[in-house]
């Protein structure tokens, strides 16, 4: 098997992956256990490879993946600018990594999680 089943469902795990992609692309690092971190690095470097793409089609892509989080609101000329998640990816994130192949995140192990010790970890984006 491809992939770790994460003790769900394979929509709840959907939904997990779903979430936690979302979140390292809005804040760019995440606390997470070892396992997820392992399994959010896969779909994030997929969303990271279609936003360098660009074109519509990696745009609907993602968008059938990422959820529909506002990323950061701005204020210029007066004007207030929403960007959600799916722009910040393909307006800020995309550019970033323009010149590099691959390898987009980094997996850092911490401390065990207190109650279960399960094995935690940092996700962030180089």
């Amino acid at each position: 098997m491809g992939y770790r089943k994460l003790g769900r469902t394979s929509s709840q795990r959907k939904a997990l992956l779903r979430n936690l992609t979302t979140d390292l692309i809005i804040n760019e690092s995440i606390v997470t256990t070892k396992v997820r971190a392992k399994e959010t690095r896969r779909t994030v470097e997929k969303m990271i490879t279609l936003g360098k793409r660009g074109n519509l089609h990696a745009r609907r892509q993602a968008a059938a993946f990422i959820r529909k989080k506002i990323a950061s609101v701005k204020e210029k000329d007066g004007n207030i600018i929403v960007e959600s998640a799916l722009q910040k990816l393909f307006n800020d994130i995309a550019l970033r990594y323009a010149k590099r192949s691959g390898g987009y995140t980094r997996i850092l192990k911490t401390e065990p999680r207190r109650g279960d010790t399960a094995p935690r970890a940092i996700i962030e984006l180089v």
